[in-house]
């Protein structure tokens, strides 16, 4: 049976209360999904973890006058990074997207310079252990209850 698709955020309010249990476990995942992709490109990491792209001549000097550095760390004035969210989770998915049209038309202008908005081989592998983490972790007191209850 397919797991039923619920949205996070509608209309600036969030709907934590209408989440199951598992699905609350999958949107945990998820922000910890976003943060991980949010660090590599703080690092101006690229999704193979190798350094991303450097920045044009002109724009690296604009960046490195204002004090930000003349990395492509996609950090100019924050905002797009900031509307960078988990919006939709399921029991077996949470989907991540930036939530207002003008910065999904910078990421996209972004993803054509280079494709930034997916996990890394560490992503992946971070994300992993923490999904086994909270699985070992929410499955033990289960076990327990049921060695205790004889089933």
């Amino acid at each position: 049976m397919a797991s039923r698709r619920i949205a996070v955020f509608v209309k600036r309010q969030n709907r934590f209360g209408k989440l199951t249990y598992n699905q609350q476990q999958m949107y945990r995942l998820g922000v910890f999904g976003v943060s991980e992709v949010l660090n590599r490109i703080g690092k101006s990491k690229n999704i193979e973890d190798g350094p991303a792209k450097p920045l044009g001549r002109g724009y690296a000097i604009k960046k490195t006058k204002l004090g930000l550095g003349n990395r492509r760390n996609l950090k100019f004035t924050g905002d797009m990074l900031r509307n960078l969210s988990v919006r939709t989770v399921s029991t077996d998915y949470a989907m991540a997207r930036l939530t207002s049209q003008k910065q999904r038309d910078k990421g996209t202008a972004n993803s054509k310079i280079e494709e930034w908005l997916s996990f890394s081989p560490s992503n992946q592998r971070r994300v992993t252990e923490v999904g086994r983490d909270i699985l070992i972790r929410e499955k033990i007191p289960f076990m327990i209850l049921e060695r205790a209850l004889g089933q």
